[in-house]
């Protein structure tokens, strides 16, 4: 009786054993979003723009295209066209930095802002398509708010 439940207890421990390999962590693919780490205002009046693109999946993400429409101070500045092909790591962000024109209309408001020292609202909205974990395209907005660089001249973060 002893030698039986000896072998039913390792035949037992073996199953749980195997069970516990066999599943592994679960794939957990979240979209992706992009935000505005940092926009300068050059001397020529252009803006350069870093872009923070974020991955929430628990997995490497290649994301191959952003496009997205960029709201400053309420008003239309820009459209942002990139091809990044950029794979960020798992839960992690990488930044892609572009210069752009704004529109006169958000190029004062930007100037405004940065003069009185006071933050400014914006909001992205567009899409970003991926190639890798899978193939997808998802929509995203984000809004935020830009702050003057004490220190940095033309520079909100």
């Amino acid at each position: 009786m002893l030698r039986h439940a000896a072998f039913l207890m390792s035949v037992l421990v073996l199953a749980l054993t195997l069970a516990a390999c066999s599943s592994g962590p679960r794939k957990r693919i979240f979209p992706p979003t992009a935000s505005i780490q940092e926009l300068h205002v050059t001397a020529e009046g252009q803006w350069r723009v870093q872009l923070r693109i974020q991955s929430f999946s628990n997995v490497p993400h290649t994301v191959s295209a952003l496009s997205a429409r960029l709201r400053v101070g309420g008003v239309e500045a820009a459209t942002l066209q990139l091809a990044p092909d950029l794979t960020i790591g798992p839960q992690n962000a990488e930044v892609e930095e572009l210069l752009l024109t704004p529109s006169a209309d958000a190029a004062a408001r930007v100037s405004a802002a940065l003069d009185a020292g006071r933050s400014i609202t914006y909001a992205l909205n567009g899409t970003l398509t991926s190639t890798a974990p899978d193939k997808r395209r998802d929509d995203f907005t984000f809004e935020g708010q830009l702050w003057p660089q004490p220190g940095l001249p033309g520079v909100l973060r």
